[in-house]
């Protein structure tokens, strides 16, 4: 395919900004895009990190509108609030896999959440001051966190901005859409693809999914 010329503004005329520059000028398909959906909203920060984990896991293979109303069936059964992790663990496991449609396995992993913190093992207050890196091993220490969850955690939530869900699904899928690749990429390429991204590969993936018109998952408040 014939790549499209870099664009130096975005569709309504104003100059792209430093992270679309350097993306537009590194991936012509990327900069594609970029003029025709920027410039992106600023997407407000995640101000609770239990429930933002608690919504990352309920969205584990669902559309965000689907993992929107599994979450607020959660809180709905603690009063319309994010739980504590003590609050959490005293429910009834089953009761609340039936009442928010939760998995076993989805359940299994807020409670194991829950008690990685009620213990110590995990501290939500020092993620923060970590490293990309540091985090994700961190996260994905608890059984039923995994390398997605841990993803879009960093950024959405803290909104760090070199991170590539390389093995989203709707990651892979507006790829080989706008690339045109016959199949869906596996996520080693999409990762390789994304080193030209660095250091906005946050950025470039919020615009391949607005391509798809979707998000994988909403900030909880």
């Amino acid at each position: 395919m014939t790549d499209p010329e870099r664009p130096t503004g975005y569709a309504d005329g104003t100059p792209l900004d430093d992270a679309d520059r350097h993306l537009a000028d590194a991936d012509p398909v990327l900069g594609g895009l970029i003029q025709r959906l920027g410039p992106l909203s600023t997407v407000e920060a995640g101000t609770d990190l239990f429930g933002s984990l608690i919504l990352a896991i309920v969205s584990q293979q669902f559309s965000t509108r689907a993992a929107r109303a599994m979450y607020d069936r959660v809180l709905g059964q603690f009063g319309g609030q994010v739980p504590s992790p003590a609050a959490l663990l005293a429910a009834d496991p089953d009761e609340l896999r039936v009442t928010a449609g939760l998995s076993h396995a989805k359940t299994r992993a807020m409670r194991a959440l829950a008690e990685h913190l009620e213990s110590g093992a995990l501290d939500l207050a020092t993620l923060p001051s970590l490293s990309d890196d540091e985090i994700r091993a961190r996260l994905t220490a608890v059984p039923g966190i995994g390398d997605w969850t841990a993803g879009v955690f960093l950024l959405f939530t803290l909104h760090r901005p070199d991170v590539l869900p390389a093995n989203d699904l709707g990651i892979r899928k507006a790829v080989r859409d706008q690339y045109g690749l016959p199949a869906l990429p596996a996520a080693a390429d999409v990762t390789r693809m994304g080193e030209a991204w660095r250091p906005h590969r946050t950025r470039a993936s919020m615009y391949l999914w607005r391509s798809l018109e979707t998000t994988p998952i909403p900030v909880a408040g």
